[in-house]
């Protein structure tokens, strides 16, 4: 049995990364735009301006993409699914035993709750930012209100990915899968049991697995195991 298994495509990697790419440029214009010592310091607004209204555009076209993509079709499906399991790992975050109870497939609770709230954002940014670019077309609609929305969803938008980016920080092996596409099995059995098709029989997740070779190889395990309630 092979010691890694795969667990991103190429696209699917590709995906991330550009969109990741995107957020940060979108961000750092809008500090640009924004903060007063960073506008001064970096000046000439109306090109920093464009280039933050074409990458907010452009935010959600590498998403849009990747739907040519099989295996990234395949995950957008599994966040769409809100099984069971998901629930118990959701009610587990309470037990005094932080790894109790936590069973996922190839995405957690929290995983899947986090694209929702990203994928749903983007689109009140994108929508709020085109009001705004093209001098606000409806009259009927307070521009102060759209302003608003747009400012708070950036914000929330900032939170939600530092916190995202904390998570990845402290766990390598994911941040190794997004990079190379391949995980360490004994990884993915602790924190993805039933992405492998190891459905649990305890409370506890299965031991690491310590042997096989070093080429990685796709899970057995199918999509309708993943999202098995």
């Amino acid at each position: 049995m092979p010691e890694r298994v795969l667990r991103f495509s190429p696209a699917e990697r590709a995906v991330h990364r550009a969109t990741g790419l995107l957020f940060l440029v979108c961000l750092l214009t809008a500090l640009a735009l924004y903060v007063a010592p960073v506008a001064q310091l970096v000046g000439r607004r109306p090109l920093v301006q464009t280039v933050h209204e074409w990458a907010g555009l452009l935010l959600p076209v590498p998403v849009l993409l990747g739907l040519w993509s099989g295996p990234f079709r395949a995950d957008v499906r599994r966040f769409d699914r809100f099984t069971g399991h998901d629930r118990r790992w959701l009610v587990s975050l309470r037990s005094s035993d932080p790894r109790r109870g936590r069973f996922a497939g190839k995405f957690n609770a929290g995983q899947k709750l986090w694209a929702v709230f990203f994928a749903g954002a983007v689109l009140v940014m994108l929508g709020t930012g085109l009001l705004l670019w093209f001098t606000f077309p409806l009259g009927f609609v307070p521009q102060a209100g759209v302003v608003l929305v747009h400012d708070a969803g950036a914000y929330a938008l900032v939170a939600v990915v530092a916190g995202h980016v904390m998570k990845a920080v402290a766990d390598p092996e994911a941040r190794r899968g997004m990079r190379t596409g391949s995980v360490r099995r004994s990884w993915a059995a602790r924190e993805h049991a039933l992405w492998l098709g190891q459905k649990p029989k305890s409370p506890m997740p299965p031991p690491p697995y310590s042997g096989g070779s070093s080429s990685p190889s796709a899970p057995q395990a199918s999509q309708a195991a993943d999202d098995a309630a």
